[in-house]
C-alpha cells in the first residue's frame, strides 16, 4: 500500500489543512487588529502560502477510490431486479449458486418492521429521556407533605365519626326531649282544664 493511502498520510493532509486554516484565521486578526502576534513574521502570509501548498498537493494527488456496488451485484440500482452476487473466484464472472436473489416485498416487510422496531426503540428512548429531565430533588419533600396529608385525612376521619357518635347522641336526646315536651304539654293542658273548671 503507497504512503498516500495511509492512514498516517490521511492524519498529515488533515493536521496541515487544520493548522493552516488557524494560521491563516489568527493572520487575519492580525491584519483587522493591526498587531503582528509574532515579530517580524506576518501570519496571513505564512498561512496562505500553506494552505496553497495543501491545495497544490490535493489538486496533484489522485482522488480516492469509489466503489461501484452495480458491479458485484448487477441491478442494484433497480428496484425489482433479482440480485445475485458475482463470485470473483478463480472460474471468473460466474454467478453463484449459493446466494439467493433478493426479493423487493421481502425486503419492504423486512424494513418496515425494522422501522416499526426503530420507531418504538425511539419512543421508550423518549420516555427515558423526559424520566431523565425529571427534578427529583424535592420528592422527599413532597412525600412528607403527603404522609402529613393523609395524617390529617385520618384524623379528620376520626372527627367525622366521632360527630356521627355526637349527632346520633344528639338525635336520642332531642327524641326524648320531645317525649317530654309531649308529656309536658298533656300535663299543662290537663293543669288548663283544672283551671278552667275551678274559675266555673
Amino acid at each position: 500500500m503507497s504512503f498516500i493511502h495511509s492512514k498516517g498520510f490521511k492524519y498529515l493532509k488533515n493536521l496541515i489543512i487544520g493548522v493552516g486554516a488557524a494560521i491563516v484565521l489568527l493572520g487575519a486578526l492580525e491584519k483587522i487588529e493591526h498587531v503582528q502576534f509574532i515579530p517580524g513574521v506576518s501570519l496571513i502570509y505564512v498561512g496562505l502560502l500553506l494552505e496553497a501548498g495543501m491545495f497544490l498537493m490535493l489538486g496533484l494527488l489522485p482522488p480516492d477510490k469509489e466503489y461501484y456496488w452495480e458491479k458485484l451485484y448487477p441491478g442494484l440500482d433497480s428496484y425489482n431486479s433479482q440480485i445475485t452476487a458475482i463470485d470473483l473466484g478463480q472460474g471468473g464472472n460466474s454467478l453463484s449458486a449459493d446466494v439467493s436473489p433478493l426479493d423487493g416485498d421481502k425486503v419492504d416487510q423486512k424494513l418496515s418492521g425494522m422501522l416499526t422496531e426503530l420507531q418504538s426503540m425511539s419512543g421508550s428512548l423518549g420516555a427515558l429521556k423526559s424520566l431523565q429531565e425529571v427534578d427529583f430533588s424535592g420528592t422527599s419533600e413532597q412525600i412528607k407533605k403527603m404522609g402529613d396529608f393523609y395524617s390529617n385525612l385520618n384524623e379528620a376521619m376520626a372527627n367525622i365519626n366521632d360527630s356521627i357518635e355526637d349527632t346520633q347522641r344528639y338525635k336520642e336526646q332531642l327524641s326524648a326531649l320531645n317525649g317530654n315536651l309531649g308529656s309536658l304539654n298533656s300535663v299543662y293542658g290537663g293543669i288548663l282544664n283544672a283551671m278552667s273548671n275551678i274559675r266555673s
